[in-house]
């Protein structure tokens, strides 16, 4: 017998506004959401950390992670054409597993990501500046800025956003490949190292394989174009394109990226240094390489937060329609058709702990390591739903389906277990950070429970049928 989604009272009638697509996005803008959310400045950092660790032996965990993500965007792009609704991962997972793991799985693996993602991000250009520019930094008022200015820009609706972002995306991939071209040949400055001396310490005994974990923070986030896919234009064609170009550009641009530090800066030192980008782009251009470095340095920044502010509000706008969340999180200003609350409740809690850590950066980045781990869970989640759909809906339309199928789901499961099990950066601090994760998703799993059964009424593992959200279960594939 199929359930009947039974409206919440007051909820606002937007289903149809995230219903209809408006095709303002074409392929370039879904690259530039794709590419600009995952190169933010925390992974320029993370990045280079790990080509300390393991040298040129890097490569290979690189290339690994990159193939796990493109398992990932296969699974997301069958089911963001399957289900093509604003609220993403929750409308999948509920029609897939039901309304308790879709609530977890947007609410621990982007709401409270994000929030941790951003400020850490902020945070981090306030204090590049500072270093660079002396006076700049340190007050936070940067930081704020920042996040007043893009808060403001993406409630004046998605044609200013995909402009914003196609700027910020082109100018921050330049950079970095700048940056990377310019190392590795030479060109400004000559190299401190020898490439023999680089490639004959090649070696992954050195721990390279367990670098996976690291490797993966690279590519995670270019899922945040299937929130817009009711804003784009030809989404079973542009969709998984931008995706899958979108990883594969991320791949060359941190090959560059990091096989050029190692021509100039010493292994331990990039492990080390606070600021590991900055010390690279000196040795790399002199002087001139500081301002290099803050450009791209505040463009991947900028487009971080531009993105987030954009897709994960669009989240809880689709789960606002599903009764999932407070219906106030689902209206939408009346002629750019921009969910309004979501996105100030967004740039809210990115603000909290920029008032609560301000002075400690590192408790922040600890922080979002735990919760980090929670998105690895929301990757396992997208795969257990697109098997548990194909059972479920052998015969539904699919306007994309997993090439191998159940082979990228099956591998990326695995890898997101490893990654998620090898999460911590050192071993004291693993009961810190795992502790810190499970809180966070009790306190998610606690409020989910409470909504579902007393204001939802429903059931928490009862999948709701594939109709009720315009999916089509009975069509056969063409």
């Amino acid at each position: 017998m199929q359930q009947t989604q039974t409206p919440v009272a007051g909820a606002p009638a937007v289903a149809t506004a995230s219903n209809t697509p408006r095709g303002v996005l074409g392929f370039k803008s879904l690259l530039a959401v794709a590419v600009g959310l995952v190169v933010s400045q925390g992974v320029m950092v993370i990045m280079l950390q790990g080509v300390g660790i393991a040298g040129a032996a890097f490569i290979v965990p690189l290339t690994i992670a990159w193939v796990l993500a493109l398992c990932y965007a296969a699974s997301f792009s069958e089911l963001a054409l399957m289900v093509p609704r604003a609220g993403s991962l929750s409308a999948y997972t509920e029609v897939a597993l039901g309304h308790f793991p879709a609530i977890l799985s947007v609410f621990s693996g982007y709401v409270v990501v994000a929030m941790f993602a951003l400020s850490a991000e902020l945070l981090l250009v306030d204090y590049l500046l500072g270093v660079l520019y002396p006076g700049l930094g340190g007050s936070l008022w940067i930081a704020f800025g920042i996040l007043g200015v893009f808060t403001a820009l993406n409630l004046l609706g998605i044609d200013v956003f995909a402009k914003l972002q196609n700027l910020l995306a082109f100018v921050m991939v330049v950079a970095l490949t700048l940056l990377g071209v310019s190392a590795l040949s030479g060109g400004f400055a000559p190299h401190e190292i020898a490439a023999g001396q680089i490639f004959g310490e090649f070696n992954l005994g050195d721990g390279a394989l367990t670098l996976i974990a690291l490797a993966i923070w690279g590519y995670v986030g270019v899922e945040f174009v299937c929130p817009l896919v009711g804003e784009c234009r030809n989404p079973a064609r542009n969709i998984p394109r931008a995706m899958f170009f979108g990883l594969t550009m991320i791949f060359g641009v941190f090959l560059l990226y990091c096989l050029g530090a190692l021509f100039y800066i010493p292994r331990e030192t990039l492990m080390n240094a606070e600021l590991p980008h900055l010390e690279y782009a000196t040795a790399t251009f002199g002087g001139s390489g500081t301002f290099l470095l803050a450009v791209a340095a505040v463009t991947a920044t900028c487009s971080t937060l531009n993105t987030s502010l954009a897709s994960v509000p669009r989240m809880l706008q689709g789960m606002a329609e599903q009764g999932q969340v407070f219906p106030l999180l689902g209206r939408l200003t009346p002629t750019s058709r921009v969910p309004w609350v979501a996105v100030l409740f967004i740039a809210g809690v990115t603000g909290v702990p920029l008032l609560i850590w301000g002075n400690d950066p590192g408790t922040v980045g600890l922080l979002l390591v735990a919760a980090a781990i929670a998105w690895l869970l929301a990757y396992i989640i997208a795969h257990v739903n697109v098997i548990a759909l194909r059972r479920r809906y052998p015969d539904a339309k699919r306007p994309y389906r997993t090439p191998f199928y159940p082979l990228p789901q099956l591998i990326g499961i695995g890898g997101m277990v490893y990654a998620i099990v090898y999460a911590s950066p050192a071993p004291e601090l693993t009961a810190w950070i795992f502790t810190s994760a499970g809180v966070v998703l009790g306190i998610v799993s606690l409020v989910a429970m409470v909504w579902i059964k007393l204001v939802m009424k429903k059931p928490l593992f009862c999948p709701e049928p594939l109709e009720a959200l315009g999916g089509d279960a009975s069509s056969k594939n063409d």
